[in-house]
Protein backbone atom coordinates (compact mmCIF):
# COMPACT_ATOMS: atom_id res chain seq x y z
CA UNK A 1 0.00 0.00 0.00
CA UNK A 2 1.20 3.48 -0.61
CA UNK A 3 1.80 6.38 1.74
CA UNK A 4 -0.86 8.91 1.36
CA UNK A 5 -0.34 11.92 -0.87
CA UNK A 6 0.47 15.38 0.43
CA UNK A 7 -1.43 16.39 -3.17
CA UNK A 8 -4.81 14.34 -1.87
CA UNK A 9 -4.51 15.61 1.65
CA UNK A 10 -4.23 19.20 0.19
CA UNK A 11 -6.88 19.06 -2.69
CA UNK A 12 -9.76 17.39 0.01
CA UNK A 13 -8.26 20.28 2.38
CA UNK A 14 -9.06 22.61 0.03
CA UNK A 15 -12.96 21.07 -0.89
CA UNK A 16 -13.88 21.31 1.92
CA UNK A 17 -12.46 24.86 2.67
CA UNK A 18 -14.32 26.28 0.13
CA UNK A 19 -17.53 23.85 0.81
CA UNK A 20 -17.61 25.00 4.72
CA UNK A 21 -17.31 28.61 3.05
CA UNK A 22 -20.24 28.56 0.75
CA UNK A 23 -22.32 26.62 3.76
CA UNK A 24 -21.96 29.19 6.03
CA UNK A 25 -22.24 31.75 3.29
CA UNK A 26 -25.61 30.55 2.12
CA UNK A 27 -26.98 29.65 5.53
CA UNK A 28 -26.04 33.57 6.37
CA UNK A 29 -27.69 34.66 2.80
CA UNK A 30 -31.01 33.32 3.64
CA UNK A 31 -31.35 34.36 7.12
CA UNK A 32 -30.11 31.20 8.74
CA UNK A 33 -27.51 31.17 11.54
CA UNK A 34 -24.47 30.08 10.49
CA UNK A 35 -22.62 27.07 11.83
CA UNK A 36 -20.40 26.77 14.67
CA UNK A 37 -18.69 23.46 15.13
CA UNK A 38 -18.89 23.00 19.24
CA UNK A 39 -15.84 22.30 21.44
CA UNK A 40 -15.81 18.73 21.46
CA UNK A 41 -15.59 18.03 18.14
CA UNK A 42 -11.80 19.73 18.21
CA UNK A 43 -11.07 18.03 21.47
CA UNK A 44 -12.43 14.43 20.11
CA UNK A 45 -10.54 14.93 16.94
CA UNK A 46 -7.16 15.75 19.25
CA UNK A 47 -8.42 12.52 21.04
CA UNK A 48 -8.37 10.14 17.80
CA UNK A 49 -5.11 11.61 16.65
CA UNK A 50 -3.78 10.50 20.28
CA UNK A 51 -5.34 6.94 19.87
CA UNK A 52 -3.81 6.56 16.37
CA UNK A 53 -0.39 7.12 17.03
CA UNK A 54 -0.59 5.22 20.11
CA UNK A 55 -1.98 2.01 18.80
CA UNK A 56 0.80 2.45 15.94
CA UNK A 57 3.58 2.32 18.08
CA UNK A 58 3.71 -1.45 18.56
CA UNK A 59 3.89 -1.53 14.61
CA UNK A 60 6.68 0.36 14.85
CA UNK A 61 8.64 -1.25 17.65
CA UNK A 62 8.61 -4.26 15.37
CA UNK A 63 9.20 -2.93 12.11
CA UNK A 64 12.27 -1.39 13.74
CA UNK A 65 13.59 -3.92 15.24
CA UNK A 66 13.52 -3.15 18.25
CA UNK A 67 11.18 -5.22 19.92
CA UNK A 68 11.48 -9.13 19.37
CA UNK A 69 7.63 -9.46 19.61
CA UNK A 70 5.18 -11.01 17.40
CA UNK A 71 2.60 -8.77 15.71
CA UNK A 72 -0.52 -9.83 13.98
CA UNK A 73 -0.59 -9.17 10.43
CA UNK A 74 -3.76 -7.89 10.77
CA UNK A 75 -3.81 -5.88 13.33
CA UNK A 76 -1.18 -3.73 11.66
CA UNK A 77 -3.00 -3.61 8.45
CA UNK A 78 -5.98 -2.17 10.40
CA UNK A 79 -3.78 0.58 12.22
CA UNK A 80 -2.62 1.05 8.53
CA UNK A 81 -5.59 1.70 7.23
CA UNK A 82 -6.59 3.32 10.27
CA UNK A 83 -4.05 6.08 9.82
CA UNK A 84 -5.31 6.21 6.78
CA UNK A 85 -8.75 7.39 7.20
CA UNK A 86 -7.38 9.50 9.85
CA UNK A 87 -5.38 11.49 7.09
CA UNK A 88 -8.30 12.03 5.10
CA UNK A 89 -10.50 12.46 7.66
CA UNK A 90 -8.62 15.64 9.25
CA UNK A 91 -8.16 17.12 6.10
CA UNK A 92 -12.00 17.06 6.04
CA UNK A 93 -12.51 18.40 9.06
CA UNK A 94 -10.16 20.59 9.20
CA UNK A 95 -10.69 22.54 5.91
CA UNK A 96 -14.11 22.46 6.79
CA UNK A 97 -13.88 24.39 10.26
CA UNK A 98 -10.90 26.64 8.39
CA UNK A 99 -13.75 27.52 5.91
CA UNK A 100 -16.46 28.40 8.61
CA UNK A 101 -13.20 30.15 10.80
CA UNK A 102 -12.41 32.52 6.98
CA UNK A 103 -16.02 33.17 6.57
CA UNK A 104 -16.21 34.25 10.25
CA UNK A 105 -13.28 36.57 9.82
CA UNK A 106 -14.20 37.92 6.56
CA UNK A 107 -17.69 39.12 7.75
CA UNK A 108 -18.22 42.94 8.09
CA UNK A 109 -19.52 42.54 11.72
CA UNK A 110 -17.26 41.81 14.55
CA UNK A 111 -17.26 37.95 15.65
CA UNK A 112 -18.05 36.77 19.16
CA UNK A 113 -15.38 35.14 21.26
CA UNK A 114 -18.15 31.86 21.35
CA UNK A 115 -18.46 31.72 18.02
CA UNK A 116 -14.58 31.72 17.46
CA UNK A 117 -13.02 29.97 19.72
CA UNK A 118 -14.71 26.62 19.26
CA UNK A 119 -14.00 27.27 15.22
CA UNK A 120 -10.23 27.77 16.09
CA UNK A 121 -10.61 24.58 18.39
CA UNK A 122 -11.74 22.36 15.35
CA UNK A 123 -9.26 23.39 12.93
CA UNK A 124 -6.20 22.60 15.44
CA UNK A 125 -8.14 19.12 16.07
CA UNK A 126 -8.54 18.37 12.33
CA UNK A 127 -5.07 19.46 11.45
CA UNK A 128 -3.88 17.61 14.74
CA UNK A 129 -5.84 14.13 13.19
CA UNK A 130 -4.43 14.48 10.27
CA UNK A 131 -1.00 15.19 11.08
CA UNK A 132 -1.34 11.78 13.23
CA UNK A 133 -2.80 10.08 10.47
CA UNK A 134 0.44 11.38 8.52
CA UNK A 135 2.77 9.93 10.96
CA UNK A 136 0.89 6.53 12.46
CA UNK A 137 0.85 5.97 8.43
CA UNK A 138 4.60 6.33 8.72
CA UNK A 139 5.30 4.47 11.87
CA UNK A 140 3.75 1.69 10.27
CA UNK A 141 6.39 1.25 7.19
CA UNK A 142 8.18 -1.51 7.04
CA UNK A 143 11.68 -0.56 6.06
CA UNK A 144 13.19 -2.03 2.86
CA UNK A 145 15.06 -6.02 4.33
CA UNK A 146 18.29 -7.36 2.85
CA UNK A 147 16.16 -9.16 0.22
CA UNK A 148 14.28 -6.21 -1.68
CA UNK A 149 17.50 -4.83 -2.25
CA UNK A 150 17.73 -1.87 0.43
CA UNK A 151 20.90 -0.19 1.37
CA UNK A 152 21.48 -3.57 3.49
CA UNK A 153 21.47 -5.72 0.71
CA UNK A 154 24.29 -7.83 -0.49
CA UNK A 155 24.88 -8.06 -4.23
CA UNK A 156 25.16 -11.61 -5.26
Amino acid sequence: MKHTRPATLVALGVVALLGGFVVDTALVANGRAALVPPVPLGLVLLAIGGIVISLAVPVRRVARGTSTERIDPYYATRVLLLAKASSLSGALFGGAAAGVLIFMLTRGVSVAVGSLVPTIVAVVGGLALLVAGVVAERMCTVPPGDDDGGPGAQAV
